[in-house]
């Protein structure tokens, strides 16, 4: 059976130092945030969802794991965070953006936060994916063109398993 996504195995994709901070964008329960705070033991993941319900597991796991580098925020990422400007070095957007209307907005406040130099990955279904059927599907070209009128750099595309792929930007 080919492999699902792991979330670990993906990130080895990046350069990560484990004084990084970063953002998980759409983190849910924290599928991406957990095996991110591990390696960055020195640094700090901010994990932000709109939903409660998935943020309040993400707390459970958090205390269980004795994660001390990871703050749960709520927002709706098409509206904005309230994080400051340059000051994340890695940004996450793992199965999000398929449910996003506004894809240009989330990447754009992801590129907001992003120090210069900082990358963002975006993981997200492939088309025709027998497991998820009724769903819409990210167009990677689109997302690709989107980032570039943004002035994000395409730095590596990838397939993350065997119904995903994978997208890393680069803010000059």
């Amino acid at each position: 059976m080919p492999d699902f996504l792991n979330p670990s195995e993906v990130l080895k994709k990046l350069k990560l130092r484990k004084n990084m901070i970063a953002a998980d964008f759409g983190c849910g329960s924290g599928g991406w945030t957990i095996p991110l705070a591990k390696i960055l033991k020195e640094g700090k993941v901010y994990a932000i969802d709109i939903l409660e319900e998935p943020l309040s597991a993400l707390r459970t796991k958090v205390k269980i794991e004795k994660l001390f580098n990871i703050e749960i925020r709520k927002a709706n990422l098409e509206k904005g965070t309230t994080l400051l400007s340059d000051s994340c070095d890695l940004i996450l957007m793992t199965n999000l953006l398929f449910e996003c209307e506004d894809k240009k907005q989330v990447l754009e406040e992801g590129k907001r936060i992003l120090k210069p130099g900082g990358e963002i990955l975006v993981v997200d279904w492939i088309k025709d994916n027998p497991l998820t059927p009724e769903i819409e599907w990210v167009d990677f070209e689109e997302i690709k063109k989107i980032a570039e009128e943004l002035n994000l750099k395409l730095e590596k595309e990838f397939e993350a398993g065997a119904y995903h792929y994978g997208l890393i930007f680069k803010k000059e």
